[in-house]
């Protein structure tokens, strides 16, 4: 899995880089893999997790901003009756 073929972590979409870490847990879960390769993979999947947290908190705060308007969150006056 990590070939000189590979594309960048951060030129990858979400959803691959989602397809490819979980590629990377089987692999690792399955046990199959020789020790150097595993720990190459690894590090692939430690940057690929980094990469899929970074995408998922700007979308939050994309959304957040959406949700929120140009004038911050709105607000209303309490009722009390």
């Amino acid at each position: 899995m990590a070939d000189a073929k590979e594309k960048p972590v951060d030129k990858l979409t979400f959803e691959e880089a989602l397809a490819e870490l979980e590629g990377i847990v089987r692999q690792l879960e399955a046990g199959e893999v020789e020790l150097e390769k595993s720990i190459a993979i690894y590090e692939r999947g430690a940057a690929l997790k980094a990469h899929c947290d970074s995408r998922l908190k700007s979308a939050e705060l994309k959304v957040e901003q959406i949700v929120q308007g140009a004038n911050g969150p709105a607000t209303e006056p309490a009722s009390f009756d």
